[in-house]
């Protein structure tokens, strides 16, 4: 039999379609469905069933229905792209230049959901191809909702990995303001003057949340410290990556730097500006081999970081930096130290530590919490002295150090909230140039 018989062989074809779906199965961790491999029998063997239906079958010379073809394509690229997105990869464009050098504003990049292990979907019913809005509308219904399970993957976060994860401030959104931090603004305006101006408000479940990108600096079981803008994980300094970036006064002797020399150095245009009475910039974002560059540029004169020490600088308040009490003293380069809660580890409460911990217990592992009037603690109606942390938690920084809402200004990401690591950028495009300058073909089927 030769290599093309033995492909077209209905048992064959149905071997190896089974193989596939017992591995899918086995990975799944639920043999229920193996209840499918009746449909593959059938499908290949007996074709008792059309399970195709809405697949025309043509007699030799009979002319094709453009519409059911056309049919038949859309509901197989449904599947088969609803399918990948779920297990292995699924498209996203980065928002923001919170991780600027490394993420740049307009890139399209793949995430890989194999890497950290794909979650199984909490709202099932979504409106393929979306996420969590379909023009002004939700693409999705809460009428169904499962549990969370992630199933497994190549290894867990690693402290330097770039996370794609879904915000976890998200779960409440202001209809006139979606991109606002709802938590934030009424930390700092009051809830009622909020939804009172940019409500009403829509809840959303985890797995519906937006998705941001950033870098874990510290695991589960760490203890991070930022000193001076340094970041420390159980007292070591940690490595400096290529891409992270911070703001420095650069101070030049009375002349703007070279347009040419700015866009050759790869800086965001959008956050630089000249302040002639300086003269120069009070908050340019530099890399380590980009600050190098600056130093040595003749109209110079002077580069000194920009360090927020406590009180920190508008608009950083206290009400701004986790976790939002002035007890805590910490600004966004002065911060810590901080322990980041792990699964199973339990921690000793009280009155002073409890705004580190009160988001975990009633937000994200869902209990009631309430604090009496002398102090007492009560986790769904009993009093506590101490809590166990029931999934493991991250803390994530932008590589733009000082232009990046991240894990210092909301708190710990949980482990439920990750969606996949950033893989490889597919296409780039800079919003404030035109076609076709507007396209960065360096970036291009770059690996992250």
């Amino acid at each position: 039999m030769s290599w093309k018989d033995l492909c077209r062989n209905d048992w064959v074809r149905m071997a190896f379609w089974s193989l596939l779906y017992i591995a899918w199965v086995i990975w799944l961790g639920n043999y229920w469905w193996l209840f499918g491999l009746i449909v593959i029998f059938d499908h290949h063997i007996t074709r008792r069933v059309k399970w195709m239906f809405w697949k025309k079958e043509y007699r030799e010379g009979e002319k094709h229905n453009v519409w059911l073809d056309w049919l038949d394509a859309i509901i197989f690229a449904v599947i088969f792209v609803s399918f990948i997105n779920i297990f292995f990869f699924q498209a996203f464009k980065i928002p923001s230049s919170s991780m600027e050098s490394t993420l740049f504003t307009g890139d399209h990049l793949f995430v890989s959901k194999l890497t950290f292990g794909p979650k199984l979907p909490e709202t099932p019913l979504t409106v393929p191809f979306t996420h969590n809005v379909i023009g002004r509308s939700e693409s999705y219904s809460t009428l169904v909702q499962r549990d969370y399970k992630r199933l497994k993957g190549f290894r867990n976060v690693r402290r330097g990995d770039c996370v794609v994860f879904n915000f976890p401030n998200g779960d409440t959104v202001l209809v006139k303001a979606p991109a606002d931090d709802y938590h934030s603004l009424c930390r700092t305006a009051g809830k009622d003057y909020v939804i009172r101006t940019y409500g009403p408000i829509k809840v959303r479940p985890a797995d519906k949340k937006d998705h941001y990108v950033k870098r874990c600096v510290a695991v589960a079981g760490d203890t991070l410290l930022i000193k001076d803008g340094k970041v420390f994980i159980n007292s070591a300094a940690q490595e400096i990556w290529p891409g992270v970036q911070t703001t420095y006064t650069v101070t030049t002797n009375g002349t703007p730097i070279n347009l040419k020399i700015i866009e050759n150095l790869g800086l965001n245009v959008s956050e630089l500006w000249w302040d002639r009475n300086l003269p120069g910039y009070p908050a340019m974002p530099l890399t380590a081999s980009m600050l190098e560059t600056v130093r040595g540029l003749a109209n110079v004169v002077s580069v000194e970081e920009n360090i927020d020490v406590y009180p920190p600088d508008y608009p950083d308040s206290y009400l701004m930096i986790f976790p939002f009490t002035q007890d805590f003293r910490w600004t966004r380069d002065n911060f810590g130290p901080l322990w980041i809660p792990q699964k199973g580890v339990t921690v000793d409460l009280t009155v002073e530590n409890l705004p580190l911990y009160e988001r975990i217990i009633r937000d994200y592992e869902h209990h009631t919490l309430e604090v009496g009037a002398d102090g007492s603690i009560y986790i769904d109606g009993s009093q506590a002295s101490s809590y166990t942390f029931a999934q493991d938690y991250y803390f994530m920084m932008g590589d733009n150090r000082h232009n990046s809402l991240d894990s210092r200004y909301w708190g710990f990401v949980p482990e439920d909230h990750i969606v996949g690591t950033p893989s490889i950028i597919w296409l780039s495009t800079d919003a404030h140039k035109r076609f076709p300058q507007n396209i960065r073909w360096r970036r291009f089927f770059k690996i992250v």
